[in-house]
């Protein structure tokens, strides 16, 4: 099954003109067969239409152009891609524009799936390789000591977008609806597919992840510079009232079919900000963690002091 599979790469573009090329020619040197590329570019305005549309008369690519009246920024592009995508793919891997991806990238994930029911959710992810805007390495992202869960996905996410890999199952439930508020289309992704079935996580880098300073999202290059990036956002900004405000979209969406300790967990950390000896109860509870020791008290002292 795993040779045949049909994967669908799911690509959001917004002027990336400098780093798309590295990127598309690494998507054309999987090793998998069978991979159909849809990419919604969101109004570009610099040089990246005419490298989609070269890539799409080359490939068979399907392309869908929106002008700037139409553009959602990279969640909702990312969001309009999963709605987009074609039922009958048996998985479908996102791509940001300014990696490079190995060739056994596609190849791994899809076998690491094909071992799991195919009816259940389920999703995988995994490490990266840190490289510069030359791709020169800097380093891999840490390992999920404590390992994936809803409890963890509750309040951190550990499932980096260009990594992941989900199965028809998971597409047919991300689609039951689309949050008005998430951090990041991956997080949201993690946290459904968290709750309702099953997340792989691969300790071996398969794409080259590129911080050139301009990324959407980037990494810290230290576990220490991570760790303040964190916890400078939910100071400041109302960053701690987004991770709120993703909880209630996901019991808004999800929350009736939640399994009862599940729906627990979540009432508990959305319902227990209100007040002080609330928060210190469930802060204290352990009902939901961070992977890193120190991350994880600093975001038992930020629900305390109602930061979060």
């Amino acid at each position: 099954m795993t040779a045949g599979a049909k994967v669908e790469v799911l690509l959001a573009t917004y002027n990336g003109a400098r780093f798309l090329p590295a990127l598309l020619d690494s998507l054309e040197r999987q090793e998998h067969g069978h991979v159909a590329v849809t990419i919604r570019d969101d109004g570009s305005d610099d040089g990246t239409l005419p490298i989609l549309d070269a890539f799409g008369r080359r490939t068979g690519a399907r392309l869908l152009m929106v002008g700037a009246a139409g553009r959602r920024g990279a969640n909702g592009n990312f969001f309009a891609l999963l709605d987009a995508a074609n039922c009958a793919s048996d998985y479908v891997a996102f791509a940001d524009q300014d990696d490079v991806w190995l060739p056994a990238k596609l190849g791994r994930a899809v076998a690491a799936l094909a071992r799991l029911p195919a009816d259940r959710p389920a999703l995988y992810c995994g490490r990266l390789a840190i490289v510069d805007r030359d791709l020169h390495r800097h380093g891999l992202t840490p390992l999920p000591a404590r390992g994936p869960s809803f409890a963890n996905a509750l309040v951190e996410n550990i499932a980096t977008g260009c990594t992941m890999l989900l199965n028809r199952a998971a597409l047919r439930l991300l689609r039951r609806g689309w949050p008005e508020a998430a951090i990041a289309h991956d997080w949201w992704c993690y946290l459904v597919v968290a709750a309702f079935g099953r997340i792989v996580y691969d300790p071996e880098p398969a794409i080259l992840y590129r911080q050139h300073g301009e990324n959407a999202i980037g990494v810290g290059a230290s576990p220490l510079a991570r760790l303040m990036g964190k916890v400078r956002r939910q100071l400041g900004g109302g960053s701690g009232d987004a991770l709120a405000r993703q909880g209630e979209a996901f019991r808004r969406i999800h929350g009736p079919y939640l399994a009862a300790a599940e729906r627990a967990m979540l009432d508990a950390f959305l319902d227990s900000r209100g007040h002080l000896v609330d928060r210190l109860r469930f802060a204290s509870a352990g009902l939901v963690y961070r992977q890193a020791a120190l991350d994880d008290w600093a975001f038992r002292l930020l629900y305390l002091m109602g930061r979060i």
